[in-house]
């Protein structure tokens, strides 16, 4: 059991970092192509880190993290929380992900904004989860 929390608590903190790096990265590749004045495509570091270690870090997460709920078998008001900030940062992910997509069509609109707003989202889940956990009542078993 504890090699599960510890690959749970790993890929919590990887994927956590991915979300934080995420908006840098985007602006960074939304400016790159401004002035550079590419025709088609954004360069291939956004996509590449959100596909190789945005995404597998929050799989690897939601599936240790499932696997420590149903192996303990814990309930709680705090865990229902705990999914609900979750949830936050799955949208969060999901928002990049779409972002991405949107730069390598060449739609620049908004791109900023909503990399602001998906930082946000990803930074009330991420406190949340980290504030939820660590008021729940501590279990010596």
């Amino acid at each position: 059991m504890p090699w599960l929390k510890l690959l749970h608590i790993a890929a919590l903190v990887i994927w956590c970092g991915a979300l934080l790096y995420l908006p840098a990265l985007l602006l960074q590749a939304l400016q790159l192509r401004k002035d550079a004045g590419f025709a088609q495509g954004t360069p291939p570091m956004p996509r590449f880190f959100y596909n190789s270690i945005a995404t597998p870090a929050a799989l690897a997460a939601i599936a240790s993290g499932t696997l420590l709920f149903l192996l303990h078998g814990l309930l709680g008001g705090w865990l229902i929380l705990k999914l609900g900030a979750v949830v936050l940062m799955v949208a969060a992910h999901g928002c990049f992900g779409w972002l991405i997509l949107r730069l390598e069509m060449g739609i620049f609109k908004g791109v900023k904004a909503a990399s602001l707003c998906a930082l946000l989202l990803a930074l009330v889940g991420i406190f949340g989860v980290l504030g939820f956990v660590l008021s729940k009542p501590l279990e010596w078993s």
